[in-house]
């Protein structure tokens, strides 16, 4: 979910509340708290980022003093009777009741991403009412989402996710409308997204989306709930332009696209994403009916193996250029791989007859992470985790191989993976190191070929 707008030469107006211009919604002010030289860490994974500053933190573990705004739309007239009985739990909330309920019908929001964040804030938005859902992602359901991306099903494997997800939603209620986008946001479609939506959720697994859905939101006005998840970690925060700190006043920068494992790569709790991705689900319906405190300016973590929940509240940084186009995150998006494709430039690649015919004369080294080896390996290969090539670059190899990589010249050394992407990454890491007489190649389609094979 993942070149660049034009006409963007200065900073727009956020857009305004419907309520007029006497609520606030819509006019740019600073969040309320103070600033600290505390630098505490955030766990760091796929879209989790440390917390750290030059000289200046905006962060502190300090009680924060908690932000409410007005309801972010205006109610519809009125409820139908099957809609009286479906939402009456909600009705007899104090303080939400027959106005929030209205306000959740006449809602529209977007989500990025159908995946393990995305699963359960849709799910969650749907059965508590919203009217309109825009889900947008560019991947196909696999097998090994379903541990996590609990809104789809077995029988879903190999169709398009936004497909299974509208599938799911008009299931749990008809009558929502659901418009499916298969693709990603990129900056040639973001802004009229978020223009086109009260709210945005981001459940992306990139950091260039992240960043772009910020500096969309940013430009835009549009209120932008985010969430993270890694391993047994998660984080939650809201950001709404005018009212408090953005993405980038609490991690300034865009990560290069290798910093950290992804959740292929570093795995992920499957429940975690139902915690987070239900916290993320709150955070829009605050939003939309004016009930209780968003976390603006304030980051909530969990940490899933002790069960503790702990906030962390931060502040704009003075000293942050606004954003005034998409051009730096158009850059950060051209350099994510479209599904299905390698990073980077063209690698060589030795196809799967030319293998099977050569598997005595190459050396065979392994990309992956132990617990896929578990599940298959190629007999007489090496392993070495992409990780450590990402570390530690030709050493990583070298060591491995012993003399194995120099009983011979030439020798090709024939790298794999799953299915190809992460052994091209490996051979473009250790291009620049190639000693003389020896040859990297990626296997093409990976393990996934090979086994196919038999």
């Amino acid at each position: 979910m993942h070149r660049c707008a034009s006409g963007l030469g200065r900073h727009p107006r956020p857009r305004r509340s419907r309520h007029g211009p006497g609520d606030g919604l819509g006019r740019r002010g600073r969040a309320t708290g103070c600033r600290s030289r505390e630098d505490p860490q955030a766990a760091v994974g796929s879209g989790i980022i440390a917390i750290r500053r030059n000289g200046h933190s905006t962060v502190s573990a300090a009680a924060a003093t908690h932000l409410s705004l007005p309801p972010l739309v205006d109610p519809v007239e009125s409820l139908s009777r099957a809609e009286l009985e479906r939402y009456s739990r909600h009705l007899s909330l104090p303080g939400f009741g027959f106005e929030g309920q209205r306000r959740l019908r006449a809602a529209s929001v977007l989500v990025i991403g159908a995946g393990g964040l995305g699963s359960p804030v849709i799910n969650y938005l749907a059965a508590a009412g919203v009217g309109s859902i825009t889900i947008i992602d560019d991947d196909v359901v696999e097998s090994s989402n379903l541990q996590r991306q609990v809104i789809h099903r077995d029988a879903d494997v190999g169709r398009s996710k936004v497909a299974s997800a509208a599938e799911a939603v008009h299931r749990l209620d008809p009558n929502i409308v659901v418009r499916t986008i298969e693709g990603r946001l990129t900056p040639e479609n973001a802004l009229d997204l978020f223009a086109g939506h009260d709210l945005v959720l981001d459940g992306a697994d990139n950091f260039a989306t992240r960043y772009l859905s910020n500096d969309a939101a940013e430009l835009i006005g549009t209120p932008l709930v985010w969430g993270t998840i890694f391993r047994f970690a998660g984080q939650v925060s809201t950001f709404v332009p005018g009212h408090g700190p953005m993405l980038r006043d609490l991690f300034p920068d865009i990560p290069e696209p290798d910093s950290v494992p992804n959740c292929a790569e570093g795995g992920v709790l499957g429940v975690l994403c139902g915690t987070v991705g239900s916290a993320m689900a709150t955070e829009a319906i605050k939003l939309i009916c004016g009930v209780g405190s968003p976390f603006i300016g304030r980051l909530l973590r969990y940490e899933a193996l002790t069960g503790e929940y702990s906030t962390l509240r931060f502040s704009p940084d003075p000293d942050r250029p606004a954003v005034t186009d998409l051009t730096e995150a158009a850059a950060a998006c051209a350099a994510v791989p479209a599904i299905g494709t390698a990073p980077g430039p063209t690698v060589d690649e030795i196809d799967i007859a030319e293998f099977r015919a050569r598997e005595d004369d190459v050396v065979v080294v392994d990309v992956r992470e132990d617990w896929e080896r578990e599940l298959a390996s190629i007999p007489g290969s090496m392993h070495l985790p992409l990780g450590d090539i990402r570390d530690s670059g030709w050493e990583a190899l070298e060591s491995v191989l012993g003399g194995a990589g120099r009983s011979r010249s030439p020798v090709d050394i024939v790298i794999h993976c799953r299915s190809g992407a992460r052994s091209a990454e490996a051979i473009e890491i250790l291009s620049g190191s190639v000693p003389a007489g020896v040859r990297l190649r990626s296997l093409a389609g990976g393990i996934d070929a090979w086994a196919g094979q038999d």
